[in-house]
């Protein structure tokens, strides 16, 4: 689903989208690993997948050089997933643990992140129970 400006953002901030996550999906860069994390979850709600893309890190096993077989695979996960909340479990200068609460279960993930040339990237995650 396209979030309006004005709505709440799904990261759990309390912020509206355009005052929250919408400024990285815009350019903005995320200050540490939470922060893109949290963006990250509000691209695929909002289904910015080229956000998601631009985040990953080359060295992810899912990383695509195919652009728009990637992006086309992205969008239909976001239309099919519907999520529902996000908690943050816990988090550090490199890994955040988190669930991501969709109608069809659960996502229980420690996610790593890498920062390079004064970007966060997602660099993996492990999938927890």
């Amino acid at each position: 689903m396209k979030l309006s400006p004005n709505d709440l953002c799904p990261c759990g901030s309390n912020k509206k989208y355009k005052k929250c996550c919408e400024l990285y999906h815009k350019g903005a860069l995320a200050k540490d690993p939470l922060t893109l994390m949290k963006s990250r979850y509000s691209a695929y709600v909002s289904r910015e997948t080229m956000y998601i893309i631009k985040t990953t890190d080359s060295k992810n096993p899912h990383f695509q050089n195919d652009k728009k077989k990637w992006k086309n695979e992205l969008n239909e996960f976001c239309k099919t997933t519907t999520f529902t909340k996000l908690e943050i479990i816990s988090y550090d200068d490199k890994y955040v643990t988190f669930k991501a609460y969709t109608e069809q279960g659960i996502l229980h993930e420690k996610s790593q992140f890498i920062q390079r040339d004064g970007r966060w990237y997602y660099l993996n995650g492990e999938f927890l129970d």
